[in-house]
């Protein structure tokens, strides 16, 4: 399954993971202190309350708010300018994450020209070192295959 970063539905995922991991439904529901009808609606859902989102990371041991931060270092990543300037109380992260999936659609972009490297490092805002680095750590592995 190809994951559309720009168009998350969080249920049908959560759904998937549920299968994956073949966790009985009377558990995730005793969990979360709700019924079968209610699962099945959650999971028919395009959003999810951020709590619930947390419950079902923590049971079914994955990380779904990665997913949302993955859409954002893509589609909306922080401004380089003034970024030091800017004053909150909140948590400041210095390092984006990037996951297996994500390096693998940048080099899927470069490698099939529909993007330059100059064009993947001006829209995602990816360091050039960066970059570099995992178009040649692609090409080695590419050769040992």
């Amino acid at each position: 399954m190809i994951l559309d970063l720009k168009n998350i539905h969080i249920g049908s995922l959560i759904k998937l993971r549920i299968e994956e991991r073949n966790i009985n439904i009377l558990r995730i529901c005793k969990f979360l202190k709700c019924t079968e009808d209610e699962l099945n609606s959650m999971l028919s859902e395009k959003s999810l309350d951020s709590e619930i989102i947390l419950k079902l990371s923590t049971l079914l041991e994955y990380d779904f708010f990665r997913l949302y931060s993955q859409y954002l270092i893509l589609y909306a990543p922080q401004a380089i300018s003034n970024y030091s300037e800017k004053k909150t109380s909140l948590p400041q992260y210095r390092k984006n994450i990037y996951t297996k999936e994500m390096v693998d659609f940048i080099l899927e972009q470069i490698g099939n020209g529909n993007k330059t490297q100059m064009q993947i490092v001006q829209e995602y805002r990816i360091p050039r070192s960066t970059l570099y680095k995992w178009v040649n750590k692609y090409a080695q592995s590419k050769k040992k295959d």
